[in-house]
């Protein structure tokens, strides 16, 4: 069987990956030791754990997490995993409580992580080396991001960049109003592919086209600027909003404000705002939604009355776990300031839209008649980026 390393230099430019990335283990295992082992990946919100003793798990590749605030509200991240026996700690997905205690044996740690009681141990045990095994995390606003890796990447620029874009939107006054759990039975490659493109939404997304406007001008890849999408962002950046289209050296995260449909103020049925209550201080009746994505696992939209964020992490080379959260106002009421099902029923039906997709297109590139596609440079131009980022970088680190 040829390695991966061998795969990624068989891509001929600007097609889709050879079968055996989309599908082998061994493919599956090089992605999660070369990229998800090593890469800034989105886990969650503070705005989840808002007290003491808060805490949420989530399975990162092979290391099982746990996100927890402290008695001082400063928030740490642990590898969930007991330093007696090795047993999950925290086991559901979330809870709260003052110390977090094994269920194996009761070690029991305080929330900086310290081993503060392990019964029945021997006279000589000492407890000051044996604290859970911290892992490395950074926070952009409310948005949390951990890194397994012994030397993580730089986080300060991404978290500057990110930081001005989101700070319009007040997302420290923000909850979670709904979350949903989708196992999509498909490569997480090809559910990173179906989001970087739409050229697949007028025919398969009818209640997101009401409102999500596909502009490949936004990236200078159709020619000359759309005026009005240039006066747009004239408009919010004389504001003092950050609008204009940023990307990072690597082309590991974008950043964009870009215009809905017109008349379209908010992801409804209705195209207008799903909740009565502003989420963003700017001042301007339209600041239609910014938009962000970082490789390997989150995109993200952000309006002037909620916010939706994403989340996706491999479970098998043919599985991967999608959350979706929708933000409103901390102190808006479901009921009175917004109504739940018109609040997520455009993304609850576009994420099972794109489910399917991604589930057909697993089982085409499975089949062994399958040779890799051309992409369109136009409508496709995100699905190519998303591929030479993955190429470049697993050629890179594979070949060290």
């Amino acid at each position: 069987m040829k390695s991966t390393l061998e795969l990624i230099h068989e891509r001929p430019p600007k097609h889709t990956l050879p079968r055996e990335l989309y599908l082998s283990e061994a493919a599956y295992r090089d992605d999660l030791a070369m990229i998800w082992h090593r890469e800034w990946v989105f886990a969650g919100h503070t705005v989840e754990i808002p007290k003491p003793g808060s805490w949420f798990t989530f399975q990162l590749g092979d290391y099982p997490i746990v996100v927890v605030r402290g008695d001082k509200g400063e928030i740490r991240a642990f590898h969930n995993a007991c330093r007696h026996r090795g047993s999950r700690i925290c086991s559901e997905a979330k809870g709260r409580s003052p110390k977090l205690v094994c269920p194996y044996h009761k070690w029991t740690f305080g929330l900086d992580g310290d081993l503060i009681y392990a019964p029945s141990m021997q006279a000589d045990f000492d407890k000051t080396d044996q604290g859970l095994h911290p892992v490395h995390i950074g926070i952009v606003d409310t948005l949390i991001y951990v890194c397994v890796a012994d030397n993580p990447p730089d986080f300060t620029p991404f978290q500057r960049d990110l930081a001005e874009y989101l700070a319009p939107h007040q997302l420290e006054n923000t909850k979670v109003a709904y979350e949903s759990n989708i196992v999509e039975q498909g490569n997480w490659k090809l559910v990173f592919e179906n989001n970087r493109e739409c050229y697949h939404c007028e025919a398969n997304h009818p209640e997101l086209s009401l409102s999500f406007l596909d502009n490949p001008s936004v990236s200078g890849i159709a020619g000359a600027e759309d005026p009005a999408l240039t006066a747009f962002w004239n408009s919010c950046e004389g504001a003092g909003v950050p609008s204009r289209f940023k990307v990072n050296a690597t082309g590991s995260y974008r950043l964009l404000r870009t215009l809905l449909t017109d008349g379209a103020k908010s992801y409804t049925m209705d195209k207008q705002p799903a909740v009565g209550r502003r989420l963003d201080t700017t001042g301007l009746d339209d600041i239609g939604v910014l938009l962000y994505y970082h490789y390997p696992n989150t995109w993200n939209h952000f309006m002037g009355d909620h916010a939706i964020t994403f989340r996706m992490l491999p479970m098998s080379p043919t599985e991967t776990l999608v959350t979706t959260k929708w933000l409103v106002p901390k102190d808006a009421v479901e009921g009175k300031d917004y109504d739940l099902e018109n609040l997520i029923k455009v993304w609850v039906a576009t994420n099972d839209q794109d489910r399917r997709l991604v589930e057909e297109t697993q089982r085409g590139v499975s089949s062994p008649a399958y040779v890799p596609g051309r992409y369109s440079d136009i409508s496709e131009y995100g699905v190519n980026q998303f591929i030479d980022w993955y190429c470049d970088t697993m050629r890179q680190r594979l070949s060290n």
